[in-house]
């Protein structure tokens, strides 16, 4: 039986994990956190000058928790995590995998503006206490802006 996550369940868990992140609320964050979970977050090219800052692979959802916590008390606050054109990828076994921009702004001389946006992908899957997220890979944006031509052409030269 296919234990397929409806988007607008998807939607609103993706919501409540970014707000409770945000707010440091971090019994909410564990408790959306399955005991699996792989956590991958880097820059797109991997290199830029802050990547000391971000990159993270942790294996489990005690050692994703434990980082996740000290990330979000290394960063000021108000700071906002927007989940953005959140849009599901598949279905394998019991998780539902899904796609979606991110976008973080914080205030500065009180005015906000972005410091970071990027491309997440996750797998979340129904507990017995609601849905958990299995895996998320956060791949953030660092590289200048490029005409898509220019971008597509270099990528095409890449290998797979």
């Amino acid at each position: 039986m296919r234990n397929e996550i409806a988007l607008s369940e998807v939607q609103e868990f993706i919501a409540g994990f970014w707000f409770h992140y945000d707010q440091g609320h971090f019994d909410e964050i564990a408790a959306r956190v399955g005991d699996e979970m792989e956590y991958l977050s880097r820059s797109d090219s991997g290199s830029c000058p802050f990547e000391h800052l971000l990159a993270a692979e942790l294996h489990g959802g005690a050692e994703t928790l434990t980082w996740l916590t000290a990330h979000r008390n290394e960063n000021p606050y108000p700071c906002r995590h927007h989940a953005t054109n959140v849009f599901r990828t598949g279905i394998d076994g019991d998780v539902t995998t899904v796609r979606f921009y991110l976008l973080v702004n914080q205030i500065t001389n009180n005015i906000p503006f972005a410091v970071s946006s990027g491309v997440v992908d996750a797998g979340l899957r129904r507990s017995a206490d609601g849905l958990v997220f299995t895996f998320m890979t956060v791949v953030l944006d660092a590289e200048d802006s490029v005409p898509f031509a220019q971008h597509a052409a270099a990528a095409s030269t890449q290998p797979a």
